[in-house]
C-alpha cells in the first residue's frame, strides 16, 4: 500500500515505529516527510527510524485541524489509526476533512483499519475485540463498521477503493 501511494511530500499520522516508512520505496531519493501522532514516544521513535529522511514532527489530534498549511501534502497515510480513534465511523470522517485540507489536487489518503461490523469474525476475533476496547483502551472500534467507512470515504474522495482482507479494510481515496 505504501509502495503504491506514498510521495515525494507526505504525511503519515498515528505513525506507530515507523516500520512502513522505513521500509517502503518513495519516488523519490529524498522524500519530505512530515510525522504527525499525539504520542511524542511514537513521534521519536518514527523520526529515529527514518532520519535519513529528516522527517519534520507534529503533535496534533487527527480530529482536530491539523494546523499544517492547506495543499502541503500529494499524500497522507492513516495506517491503523481509525481503530484507535474515540467515536464512531461517521465522527471519525472529521479525520477525512482535515486531510482534505492538508492534500494537494490529487493527492491520495490511504490506509487501513481493523473493523467490527460488515467483515467476518471469529468468535475469538471478536472476544479479542471486546477486550482490546474495554481494557486496553487504544482500541474504539465497536462501531466500526465497512458500510460507513465506505461511506464517509465516497463522500469526500473520488476513486475510492476498499479492500477487506479478514476484518480489516485497506483502503484509498483521491481529490
Amino acid at each position: 500500500m505504501y509502495d503504491q501511494h506514498v510521495s515525494a511530500r507526505h504525511l503519515d499520522i498515528g505513525v506507530g515505529s515507523g516500520y512502513f516508512l522505513d521500509k517502503c520505496r518513495y519516488p523519490v531519493q529524498s522524500p519530505d516527510i512530515t510525522l504527525m501522532d499525539l504520542n511524542l514516544n511514537s513521534l521519536d521513535a518514527a523520526a529515529d527510524r527514518i532520519s535519513r529522511y529528516r522527517p519534520k514532527t507534529h503533535q496534533a489530534n487527527a480530529l482536530e485541524p491539523f494546523g499544517l498549511p492547506a495543499g502541503t501534502f500529494d499524500s497522507v497515510g492513516l495506517n491503523w489509526l481509525l481503530h484507535c480513534i474515540p467515536g464512531d465511523m461517521t465522527s471519525k470522517g472529521a479525520v477525512f476533512d482535515h486531510c482534505r485540507t492538508v492534500l494537494a489536487p490529487g493527492g491520495v489518503v490511504f490506509g487501513s483499519t481493523v473493523l467490527t461490523g460488515g467483515v467476518p469474525h471469529t468468535r475469538f476475533s471478536r472476544w479479542m475485540l471486546d477486550q482490546l476496547n474495554d481494557r486496553n483502551e487504544t482500541f474504539s472500534n465497536r462501531e466500526d463498521d465497512l458500510d460507513t467507512l465506505t461511506t464517509q470515504l465516497d463522500q469526500r474522495f473520488r476513486d475510492t477503493q476498499v479492500e477487506v482482507v479478514g476484518s480489516v479494510a485497506i483502503f484509498s481515496g483521491r481529490i
